[in-house]
């Protein structure tokens, strides 16, 4: 269906649960995993087969992506984590929003331990805070966000009117730190109600023009 629509890329998600949103009685479904959805539209695109075995006249050539938080428990199983969905057929990984620097770089260690830098184009997720109390409510309310003190602190360290340019700085500092840091390939900005600010980020972290890579 997406594809015949000129869709070429799919990001396979398994999503919050429900009750975070504004369904909260609505039912779950676990037919299929995020990993498990991954290997589906793999097998989809390299294979040429349906999930029930059935053939593909035209099979999807889609550029598979996949979701990693690196800031959830337990810590340590998380590159096993991502290096299954890499297994299925993973051909890039965006990461949930990035605040905890110091934690990330100790997980992109991880990755690039098991050489799946290698394997895999990782998009470093970047969110501009508005303001200390959307810091807040990140840090208390998000399931598996990692806001540290700190960067509250810093937000409240200002007045209201210049959080948000406050926010736009923490998140250009954030970038231009993290281009440094093997395995990440690229940044995924999610600016949460606020995308009229990504041009705005985009330059000012330089990564407009867009740099030149290499294909894996």
């Amino acid at each position: 269906g997406a594809y015949s629509l000129g869709i070429n890329t799919m990001l396979c998600l398994s999503g919050d649960h429900p009750k975070f949103g504004d369904h909260a009685t609505a039912k779950s479904v676990y037919d299929l995993d995020s990993v498990q959805l991954v290997r589906m539209v793999q097998k989809m695109r390299d294979e040429g087969k349906f999930q029930g075995g059935a053939d593909i006249d035209c099979p999807p050539k889609m550029f598979v992506g996949a979701a990693s938080n690196p800031f959830a428990e337990p810590f340590d199983l998380r590159v096993s984590r991502l290096a299954k969905k890499i297994k299925a057929g993973a051909d890039f990984v965006q990461t949930q929003c990035i605040f905890n620097l110091d934690k990330f770089e100790k997980f992109m260690e991880m990755v690039c331990d098991r050489g799946l830098n290698e394997k895999v184009y990782l998009l470093a997720g970047i969110t501009p805070m508005k303001s200390a109390g959307m810091a807040k409510y990140m840090k208390n309310k998000v399931p598996g966000m990692d806001v540290p003190d700190e960067v509250i602190k810093r937000l409240e360290g200002v007045s209201k009117a210049e959080q948000p340019e406050e926010g736009i700085k923490i998140a250009v500092e954030s970038i231009q730190r993290l281009k440094e840091v093997k395995g990440v390939h690229g940044f995924h900005i999610m600016a949460i109600e606020w995308e009229e600010k990504v041009p705005q980020i985009v330059e000012k972290a330089g990564l407009f023009p867009r740099p030149a890579v290499e294909n894996l």
